[in-house]
């Protein structure tokens, strides 16, 4: 068996796409209630070459925060890497560049990073991953400070982190909905699981991201997700 990631990935971005939903994500993230009248603004980067997101979701709140939210189903002891060249890209959209040369300090939104795991191997509620452990040893220069990035990991799989998938809704759902697949797909082909997984359709629909994306696109959707999990060829 092997993960198809990218089929992940797309359905995540898919799901949290729209400023209401990520306001709510946020919110159930942190521990917080982002209000109404916050204005989140999204600035996802696109691959250009490969016409494809970069990365799953980035967003600014007021200006004043900026979000790059990575859903994974493997844990990646390089995120911190990846995250920093994803914040130096949105920084650059978000930044007019002739303002770096001024004299006056440029003050830019504040970053935030976050990882979402939900695949099968163990792995504890939250983790926190540095980018400082990825630098080379060199002997006289431990006590220099230097940059630092730090990721924040939460496991999202079902019945894990609860009060966080209690406050978001849309969360959860796609939590039991990936839990959902998932169980199909250890006892069904490709196509049968698509088949059970529109008998849920009713379920499904209870939660509001799930909903805008379903029945149109349907069909691509939970083949997507049943891609997850597939015998390697």
């Amino acid at each position: 068996m092997y993960l198809n990631t990218k089929h992940k990935a797309s359905v995540f971005s898919t799901l949290f796409s729209d400023p209401e939903t990520l306001r709510e994500l946020y919110s159930a993230i942190e521990g917080v209630d982002v209000p109404k009248d916050a204005i989140i603004s999204i600035n996802t980067l696109s691959d250009v070459l490969f016409m494809g997101q970069l990365n799953d979701v980035s967003f600014t709140i007021n200006d004043q925060l900026v979000v790059l939210i990575e859903h994974q189903s493997t844990i990646n002891n390089n995120i911190p890497i990846r995250m920093l060249m994803y914040i130096g890209r949105v920084y650059e959209k978000i930044i007019e560049r002739e303002r770096l040369y001024q004299k006056k300090l440029v003050k830019i939104p504040y970053p935030e990073f976050i990882v979402l795991y939900n695949g099968v191997d163990q792995f504890p509620d939250y983790m926190k991953l540095r980018l400082s452990d990825a630098f080379i040893n060199i002997k006289g220069l431990e006590s220099i400070e230097s940059l630092e990035l730090t990721t924040h990991v939460y496991n999202i799989n079902h019945g894990r982190n609860p009060q966080m998938l209690e406050k978001s809704r849309n969360l959860d759902g796609y939590s039991i909905f990936i839990a959902k697949i998932r169980e199909y797909r250890k006892k069904l082909s490709l196509e049968e699981s698509v088949k059970a997984a529109k008998k849920q359709r009713v379920i499904l629909l209870g939660w509001e991201c799930l909903s805008m994306i379903l029945p149109e696109q349907l069909s691509s959707l939970l083949k997507g997700c049943a891609l997850l999990y597939q015998d390697k060829t």
